[in-house]
């Protein structure tokens, strides 16, 4: 939305600054707050993004048959989101961001607060969509979610990107034989 005042940005094989409206449909959100309406069902709310997206009739209910199958939630597609628990609204969040097939998946801490199981269902469904070539930009506090998910991770602290690299770059870059996770513990 806002011009950078230097350097270039290509997102998916795309200049984004001389062609954002063909980049924009290929980029999918999910918030840490989960974005959907209480009072509709999960199926009202893929409905109402897929068509946000431009989606329509056989691509429109492919991709919320997609989303509910992604986030496991196709036996509870009828049910209003505000009965859903806390970890069945954190996947109905996800499967809004997915209902149009981005190329480019932002996800900001999409796991926080939520049970066991809809954390690994989650986990799962984002690695399979990695390994489809789904490209993620994922937020999170939880540095075993960044190694099982990512190949690249990046560490900002106070705003600044601080370290960049593989998992095993950024334990070399910090000199330790043991895993990140142990490091930044010990600095926490």
């Amino acid at each position: 939305l806002l011009r950078p005042a230097a350097g270039r940005v290509r997102c998916l094989g795309v200049d984004l600054l001389a062609h954002p409206r063909r980049v924009r449909p290929q980029i999918g959100l999910v918030p840490q707050e989960v974005a959907l309406y209480g009072a509709l069902s999960v199926r009202e709310n893929l409905t109402f993004f897929g068509r946000m997206y431009g989606l329509a009739g056989r691509r429109l209910a492919d991709g919320v048959e997609g989303g509910l199958e992604a986030a496991g939630l196709t036996e509870a597609a009828q049910r209003p989101v505000r009965e859903l628990s806390g970890g069945m609204r954190r996947r109905a969040n996800l499967a809004a961001g997915l209902v149009h097939s981005p190329g480019l998946l932002f996800l900001d801490e999409p796991t926080v607060g939520v049970d066991a199981q809809s954390r690994a269902r989650i986990l799962d469904s984002l690695g399979r969509l990695a390994a489809a070539g789904t490209a993620m930009v994922y937020t999170t506090h939880y540095m075993e979610e960044a190694q099982e998910l990512s190949h690249r991770v990046g560490i900002i602290d106070h705003g600044e990107l601080i370290a960049l690299g593989t998992q095993a770059e950024l334990t070399r870059q910090v000199q330790e034989t043991d895993t990140l996770i142990l490091h930044i513990g010990e600095n926490e």
